[in-house]
């Protein structure tokens, strides 16, 4: 029998566009496309359900390969970033030394040093950089910008008398005066922000592979800010540093070098990844328009965008605190993908303590372990050529485009904080997101869905504190920094810190599949309140259910069953318990829900409620008993 032969081009011909939308479109049953699968996005643009080859057509960065201008794949061609772990040196230098000098030991190629500026001195240095090989790994401090030229100072004497080669030592000084008025309301004159700038950069001109000018966007990421709005800020905070640096007369090529960018990592995977890709190809083009007289080679070379990116605190929790490792997991996967040069994965118990050896330890493996395990770091730019991810780069590049232009017309980003318009806007974006939390549109696994009906934390808080001055000074409006998971967590610890922890008891009734998916709904919606749930296999009667909840001592009996049930069961329940202690709660929207609450019924608990707000109104009855 001769052996057949499979042409896969005329067996599977292609199938167009069109065709795949037809048949999406029949099996949506009637239900309208744009509605049910287009994804309007936070950002401000909409995400198809699917991409194809066609629509990469005319997408300007499918053209450009890793290291070449204007960078969209990576500014060099290899994808080895630097694993940081900040340490905060503000009391003891000798400690943070031995810390510093333990965890070079375990994979770390990057450090990070809190300094307090008030102990600075050469010999603080000396110490605290005893025994660490600056040419082998990067080093950071992080300064009050006004002892930042001292410190660049100190530095230069250092590295010379250990007899180091300038160009061999790598590393930071994240000298960001617009940061400190962002986050303290600290108003400092634009001819003062500029002055920093320029004297940190003289004093650290021997040092040609330090950067020394920050921008600090990883504040607006952790203050709720979505990828393009933390984005757009970005580049224009890196825009208005430019021109205050090159207006006092430092060469275009320099300021461009001397700027580091510290970035925050959402929870959006594939949004992060083109966000980081994105931002390359936006600063390489803010850079480029400071080409007069021409677009040298040393400025093109400094076009490169330097990012040092962190895992968000944003949506990291205290309660089911272990989810927060997965969290950052992901967050440090979409940098590493994205080609960032450095990377801070933020220990999974921040929220609630001084992280742990064991946090720190855990932080610094998720990194080795996409290295050593998953190779990571050996493909360059793999999301290229992605029909998605090469949308959403573009999609995001034109949202933040289009916020840096407004930004601009505005008087630039400094004067927008003088303003306090930025401090405005992310204040908005956070009010959204913290409803958004509230009303479960967006979640938090452990904190307002499927939370751990059983943990306690209240004895496990202690307070955080590096030792870093960070009292605001109220000049002009500070930024709002928050976690999404806060209101649950307050809700929750309230509840803990009561004299009797309420109790919840399903009163299961009629119609299996939906008394049982209503008895797991309302579980999940009080549990988040940090109330007992008991839940039930179902009564014959509503009596006997009442009689069991009051067996076991409820608070709050939770009628489930099927809409059509309800306008039979709630009234028998109601007439029972309106005179007793007991709170009655409806689980559902029933269509019959206008005549039970004129029968006096109020409670009612559906996928469409405000979680935190019908949780603090029953916190509000239930503890104050």
């Amino acid at each position: 029998m001769a052996e057949e032969k499979l042409n896969l081009l005329a067996d599977f011909p292609a199938i167009s566009t069109k065709t795949w939308k037809e048949k999406i479109i029949t099996d949506l049953k009637g239900a309208d496309f744009e509605k049910k699968l287009v994804w309007r996005t936070p950002e401000g643009f909409n995400v198809q359900p699917f991409y194809r080859q066609e629509d990469l057509r005319g997408l300007k960065t499918t053209v450009s390969a890793p290291g070449q201008f204007p960078y969209v794949r990576g500014t060099r061609e290899n994808n080895e970033w630097a694993i940081r772990q900040n340490i905060c040196a503000c009391v003891n230098a000798r400690k943070a030394n031995a810390k510093a000098l333990e965890v070079l030991n375990k994979g770390i190629t990057s450090l990070g040093f809190c300094l307090d500026a008030e102990k600075l001195n050469y010999h603080f240095i000396k110490v605290l950089l005893n025994g660490i090989d600056a040419r082998a790994i990067q080093i950071n401090f992080n300064i009050c910008a006004c002892k930042a030229p001292e410190l660049a100072g100190i530095l230069v004497r250092y590295y010379g008398r250990m007899g180091y080669d300038f160009k061999a030592v790598h590393g930071s000084i994240n000298v960001d005066p617009m940061k400190n008025m962002l986050i303290k309301g600290k108003r400092i004159a634009r001819e003062e922000v500029a002055a920093k700038l320029v004297a940190t950069v003289n004093a650290a001109k021997t040092l040609v592979n330090y950067r020394v000018v920050a921008v600090n966007s990883v504040i607006l990421n952790n203050s709720g800010a979505y990828c393009a709005q933390e984005l757009a800020y970005a580049l224009a905070w890196g825009a208005e540093y430019m021109t205050m640096m090159t207006e006092a007369g430092l060469p275009n090529y320099l300021a461009a070098r001397e700027i580091r960018f510290n970035m925050g990592i959402g929870g959006n995977y594939f949004m992060e990844i083109a966000k980081f890709r994105a931002a390359r190809l936006l600063w390489a083009k803010i850079v480029e328009a400071y080409k007069a007289p021409t677009f040298t080679a040393a400025l093109k070379e400094a076009a490169k965008m330097n990012v040092c990116a962190a895992t968000s605190r944003f949506n990291m929790t205290v309660f089911d605190a272990y989810v927060n490792l997965l969290r950052s997991q992901t967050e440090t996967m979409s940098a590493a993908l994205a080609g960032v040069d450095e990377i801070v994965v933020t220990p999974f118990d921040v929220t609630y303590e001084q992280p742990t050896d064991f946090a720190e330890r855990i932080a610094r493996n998720q990194q080795l372990l996409l290295k050593e395990e998953a190779h990571f770091d050996k493909v360059v730019d793999p999301a290229a050529g992605s029909y998605y991810i090469e949308n959403l780069t573009n999609s995001i590049a034109a949202e933040a485009w289009k916020q840096f232009l407004a930004i601009q017309e505005q008087g630039g980003l400094y004067e927008m904080i003088v303003a306090g318009k930025v401090q405005e806007a992310v204040a908005a974006n956070l009010k959204t997101r913290l409803s958004d939390v509230a009303k479960r549109k967006e979640v938090l696994l452990g904190s307002n869905q499927f939370p751990n009906f059983n943990e306690k934390v209240a004895k496990k808080i202690k307070p955080v504190d590096c030792g870093c001055c960070c009292e605001k000074v109220n000049e002009i409006p500070a930024l709002p920094i928050a976690r999404a998971a806060e209101e649950f967590e307050t809700l929750r610890l309230e509840t803990e810190g009561a004299k009797k922890q309420p109790v919840a008891f399903m009163l299961t009734i009629g119609n299996l599949a939906m008394r049982i998916a209503r008895a797991q709904f309302s579980c999940n919606f009080l549990a988040c309140a940090g109330y007992k749930v008991i839940d039930n296999n179902g009564f014959k009667s509503v009596h006997d259910g009442i009689k069991a909840a009051r067996k076991a001592k409820a608070d709050i009996i939770v009628l489930c069953s099927s809409d059509d049930e309800y306008a039979a069961f709630a009234p028998q329940a109601w007439l029972e318990l309106q005179d007793a202690k007991e709170m009655f709660i409806v689980a559902g929207a029933p269509a019959c829900m206008e005549d039970l609450q004129k029968l006096g019924i109020k409670n009612f608990i559906h996928v469409k409620c405000n979680v935190l707000d019908t949780l603090k109104n029953f916190n509000a009855q239930l503890l104050n008993k």
